[in-house]
């Protein structure tokens, strides 16, 4: 992944400049990577773009529970059903 060097801040300039990083990003949209011991950390995202992310994992999500439901479906075999009075030791 490529990102721009003016979007990389180390954690201690973000300290002292935190307002100033906030409002740019709200201006600008552009994600902040964090830096600690020039190592990528954390990311600072708007919070139109969190909820974008959220959404999208909701939807992946969804798509998943569907793919497992399919899959089982495919296999189901209604002869192997045992019944709830059997379960319970009725029958």
């Amino acid at each position: 992944m490529l990102v721009e060097t003016k979007q990389m801040v180390p954690i201690t300039r973000l300290q002292k400049e935190l307002t100033q990083t906030v409002r740019n990003l709200s201006d600008s949209g552009e994600p902040v990577y964090i830096l600690k011991n020039n190592n990528m950390e954390a990311v600072l995202l708007s919070y139109q773009e969190y909820e974008y992310l959220k959404e999208i994992q909701e939807i992946f999500e969804h798509l998943e529970i569907n793919n497992i439901v399919t899959t089982r479906l495919e296999n189901y075999n209604p002869s192997k059903n045992v019944s709830w009075a059997k379960i319970k030791g009725n029958s």
